[in-house]
């Protein structure tokens, strides 16, 4: 008898230090192996990894078909710019001020004396949110002249100011052609840290595409061109290297005004991004933003240009992205034929620069630049910048000025916030049900929710040591993506037939022993999980990249890891012969992954607890939190259509619990 109370005294002693003490009372033994088994590598990271290329390039839309006749593709290429403009692009922002009329105020001329002037301008991209502009404008033309927007790449601090683009600028201004040049986000005067590309993720979190603010800003370079009175409308030319090649495809394939196109450097096939790992830049979030190459890529972007003269300038030995003989098949020679349907297969031209090979938009490239448009405008050929580097102004000199209170990427996210309005659950609970139904069908597009089968269930690992029993599982889904996790139970205190509770941490189920004692001691069977970039298999990788282009392929990564975390959980209460699973989440990814899978599958759950969690979505917002921290969190229209609350209302039978908040101010 006084054995068998010294037992119940001992696991009294346990259960209260496990609810009271951070770290629980746990024999230094037992905690030592249950530390060790969670950080068993189970899938390893190469693995994971290539799981995920090999998804994406299954999703990647494959080279557009060359129909019979010109007139064939005309009114396919017609459709899919109206799909990539209405439907994406424009996704989210209001109508007003993507069919509104250029803004321009000068703010400077600079008369250069070399037969041209700088004037300067700064014009709206929407209201309140101001960018610069450079207007190289000859001052002799005979008659109408052809005009080129040169735009902006990751050009580092200078901007617009940066050399190589003012002698592009002032060489074309030489020889009678209007050049606007236009500066870009986060750089030169738009280089405020609110400006951060990674920023654009927000503007999705409420609902607008951030391929939308990227648009517009270039855009209205155009539209300012297009309406100038000096202008000639058949001879807009559009340039750019990097960032910039990136904004010359996107902007020249979807607006035809755009007659002549040099894109320097800034894209490649999807496939080809995924393909080669160690010079496939993925880019930042706008050069692959949701849903745009759902169905569609960039090869078909430059299908789009047949039959207007393009120019595929790429580098042989780029040292940051877009090697020439990674993109040149699938973006030049598999699209000639395009060109060819209109008999103007010479008008797809290819340059590979060599001098100096890399990153760059040097003098090879522009003389090549400079030869192409030439050609194309009807001007007399010239091959050399004779003059030119005399007359290059710094910095300070070019700045347009731009208002002190300017709008920032992450500032215009904030704004659309506040005008968000939901629809709160009805009162009448003869409604509440078909409410509640019509809110989960909505979470289930938003995330894009995919049911997925449970493949296969590799045992990895078994063990029992003292009082612990444990089994490491690899999770093969019908997706051919993976989960691990490991599976624990005491042998005197537990049963294979009792509760039990699914863990979730941010940084991976070695980082779970806590939550894992806890449950433990309950007497719970205990699954430590790691979902899709998750775990140990993904610390060492950036998620972020990949994480886009599942967005961009139409696909939302916490769609992916909900329907994972759903089907485990289905497989586990199956396997405990259970009527619910528990879940304990530990972070904010967690979080959102846990209240969405719930929210879906009310009936699956019996209670969620929270550590470490958000109030609202708008933390993200607020704090700010950057995109590479919590990609998932970050899906198209999610804070405009939900937040925690309505989440766990989604939620409901199942209980929702919030032991402790990232930010302690908010308890």
């Amino acid at each position: 008898m006084g054995c068998k109370r010294l037992r119940w005294l001992a696991q009294l002693l346990l259960l209260l230090a496990t609810l009271t003490a951070a770290v629980p009372l746990w024999p230094q033994g037992e905690a030592e192996y249950l530390q060790d088994i969670l950080k068993d590598e189970i899938l390893p990271a190469p693995v994971a990894e290539f799981q995920v290329r090999q998804y994406i390039v299954r999703a990647t839309a494959p080279t557009p078909k060359v129909p019979a006749a010109p007139q064939e593709w005309t009114a396919q290429a017609a459709r899919l710019r109206q799909h990539l403009l209405n439907d994406v692009v424009y996704h989210g922002w209001p109508k007003e001020w993507t069919g509104s009329s250029p803004v321009f105020h000068e703010t400077g001329v600079i008369e250069t004396g070399g037969g041209y002037r700088i004037r300067k301008f700064r014009y709206e991209i929407v209201p309140g949110f101001e960018s610069a502009a450079l207007l190289y404008e000859p001052l002799k033309p005979s008659g109408n002249m052809p005009a080129i927007v040169s735009l902006s790449g990751h050009d580092g601090p200078l901007g617009y100011a940066y050399p190589f683009r003012q002698k592009r600028c002032i060489a074309w201004a030489k020889h009678g052609v209007m050049v606007l040049s236009l500066e870009w986000f986060s750089f030169g005067e738009l280089k405020p840290k609110g400006n951060e590309h990674s920023y654009g993720a927000h503007l999705d979190l409420v609902g607008a595409n951030v391929a939308g603010i990227f648009y517009l800003e270039m855009r209205r370079g155009l539209d300012f061109l297009y309406n100038h009175p000096k202008v000639d409308r058949s001879r807009i030319g559009v340039t750019g290297l990097s960032g910039g090649g990136w904004q010359t495809i996107v902007l020249s394939s979807l607006d035809e005004r755009v007659k002549v196109a040099n894109p320097v450097a800034g894209f490649s096939s999807l496939r080809s991004r995924v393909e080669v790992k160690e010079y496939g830049d993925i880019g930042d979030l706008e050069q692959s933003p949701p849903d745009f190459l759902w169905g569609s890529d960039f090869t078909h972007l430059v299908a789009l240009m047949a039959p207007r003269p393009t120019l595929l300038t790429y580098n042989a030995e780029d040292d940051c992205c877009f090697r020439a003989m990674m993109v040149k098949q699938r973006i030049y020679d598999d699209i000639k034929p395009f060109f060819k349907l209109y008999g103007k297969e010479d008008l797809l031209a290819w340059h590979e620069n060599y001098d100096p090979g890399t990153h760059n938009y040097d003098l090879d490239n522009r003389l090549a630049n400079y030869r192409f448009f030439g050609k194309q405008f009807g001007l007399p050929v010239f091959d050399n910048e004779d003059g030119v580097p005399t007359e290059l102004r710094d910095v300070e000199e070019l700045a347009a000025g731009l208002p002190k209170d300017n709008l920032t990427i992450l500032d215009l996210a904030r704004q659309m916030s506040k005008g968000i309005k939901r629809d709160g659950a009805p009162s009448n609970s003869s409604v509440a049900e078909s409410w509640l139904n019509a809110q989960r069908s909505k979470l289930e597009q938003i995330v894009r929710f995919k049911p997925v089968d449970l493949q296969d269930t590799w045992t990895f690992a078994m063990a029992k040591h003292r009082d612990v029993q444990s089994i490491s599982y690899l999770f093969s889904l019908s997706n051919q993506l993976s989960a691990d996790g490991v599976w624990t139970r005491s042998i005197l205190q537990s049963s294979d037939a009792a509760p039990v509770t699914i863990v979730l941490n941010d940084n991976g189920s070695q980082n779970s022993r806590d939550a894992v004692a806890y449950h433990f001691a309950r007497g719970d069977q205990v699954l430590a999980l790691n979902l899709l970039f998750m775990g140990s298999a993904w610390k060492n990788t950036s998620i972020s990249g990949f994480a886009q282009m599942l967005d961009s392929v139409g696909d939302r990564t916490i769609g992916l890891q909900a329907a994972q975390l759903i089907r485990i959980a289905h497989w586990a209460r199956e396997r405990a012969g259970v009527a619910k699973v528990r879940l304990d989440a530990t972070g904010i990814r967690s979080q959102g992954i846990a209240l969405v899978a719930a929210g879906l599958k009310p009936d699956l759950f019996s209670d969620i607890t929270i550590r470490n969690g958000m109030r609202s979505l708008a933390y993200l917002l607020d704090k700010p939190i950057d995109f590479d921290q919590t990609p998932e969190l970050f899906c198209l229209d999610l804070y405009k259509n939900f937040d925690i609350d309505s989440l766990q209302t989604l939620a409901a039978p199942a209980q929702v619990r919030t032991t402790s908040y990232v930010d302690a101010s908010q308890n």
